[in-house]
């Protein structure tokens, strides 16, 4: 139930899919006679020196991929030098990753109605020495995923037949999440008056997610945090100019992964209009379908300076735990610098939609070009 509430988005999944088809019909330039010796991956995203584009995006429940999920992927972004965003509704608390870690990560905010437990939220993740604040702006309703339903994966999961006969196949899995103590979320449980156990967080969270959510509430949260703000869920270029007038530093075009509004459209079908919407004024960084470094490279062409992979690195958690995230990010990083030298490019900051491949007149338009 776990890897399907990772590996599905809503309804038909139709837009899950298009995320990374529409990455992969994507060509890249091919480029010779050029001195590829020296290549630099490094960078900066938001502010921070990274020795790639990429960071690990904030996402729930990665504690139940792997005992203290968390915890192991934000110590694997640490070692290599990329920024890891600790979700709202993680498993391991904004105390427990930072009690584990020495470099600064960025906490995820979902906007709930309790605003004193936002301000709560906000100053713990202040007092960890989080660098950046992730205000999620498109999960003010939750869509409809037919997996999570059909596995019973509910607050509590229910327990169901099926359930149990697959953990009987996960010894391993079983015996680790039996030696841990992070089994809820824990940024909420003990935090919230009434809410101290699986049973009383679900009748919580089932009416907080608020419905009011409004460009004001972004200012607030503004107001209260003094560090990087990044705006995650931005889709449109209206949207990317009214993000830039908010005091935000960065935005993420995103469309939760698929997991929201089924049949929008693709994130980086969308990414070239919103970065030119959002100009100079905020950086822009991309999330949707990035599973290999080429995507990033194709983020990066269209007007990203930064990519945020999910999926990809929870799969590496789920399978291997902490030195699974590491061979994600090896694996990216390997690709990454492989395809750049093939195009030609020795620095990282050199992608430019210059690098793209025009297509043959023949050959079907892309999505994207629909879009730019």
């Amino acid at each position: 139930m776990f890897y399907d509430y990772v590996d599905c988005g809503a309804w038909t999944e139709s837009t899950y899919r298009a995320n990374s088809e529409d990455l992969a019909r994507i060509r890249l330039r091919q480029r010779v006679g050029i001195d590829i010796s020296q290549r630099n991956l490094s960078t900066r995203m938001v502010g921070e020196a990274v020795t790639m584009p990429v960071a690990l995006a904030p996402t729930g429940l990665a504690g139940m991929q792997w005992a203290d999920g968390e915890i192991l992927a934000a110590r694997a972004a640490e070692r290599f030098g990329v920024p890891f965003a600790l979700s709202t509704v993680s498993v391991c608390s904004i105390e427990d990753v930072a009690a584990h870690t020495s470099r600064p990560f960025w906490f995820q905010l979902y906007m709930m109605k309790d605003r004193a437990f936002m301000q709560r939220l906000i100053a713990r993740a202040r007092d960890a020495n989080c660098s950046a604040l992730v205000l999620t702006l498109d999960l003010q309703v939750q869509g409809q995923r037919h997996k999570d339903i059909k596995n019973g994966l509910s607050t509590p999961p229910k327990p169901t037949l099926r359930n149990l006969a697959n953990l009987a196949t996960k010894p391993r899995w079983c015996l680790n999440m039996l030696g841990t103590k992070r089994r809820t979320f824990r940024n909420i449980v003990g935090h919230v008056e009434g809410v101290e156990d699986v049973s009383s967080l679900a009748h919580w969270v089932a009416g907080q997610f608020d419905q009011t959510l409004s460009w004001e509430d972004v200012r607030w949260v503004r107001r209260l945090w003094d560090r990087k703000l990044i705006l995650k869920g931005i889709l449109d270029p209206e949207d990317a100019r009214i993000a830039a007038t908010t005091g935000a530093d960065a935005i993420v075009v995103s469309n939760h992964g698929g997991r929201q509004l089924d049949g929008a459209a693709s994130s980086i079908s969308m990414l070239p209009a919103v970065a030119e919407a959002a100009g100079e004024q905020v950086e822009v960084l991309f999330d949707g379908g990035i599973r290999s470094g080429q995507d990033v490279l194709r983020a990066l062409a269209l007007g990203a300076k930064g990519v945020l992979i999910g999926r990809a690195f929870l799969y590496g958690l789920g399978a291997m735990g902490e030195a699974g995230v590491t061979a994600c990010l090896d694996i990216i990083r390997k690709e990454l610098d492989v395809t750049m030298a093939l195009c030609g490019i020795t620095d990282v900051a050199e992608a430019r939609r210059a690098l793209l491949e025009a297509r043959a007149p023949a050959q079907p338009e892309p999505r994207l070009a629909r879009h730019a």
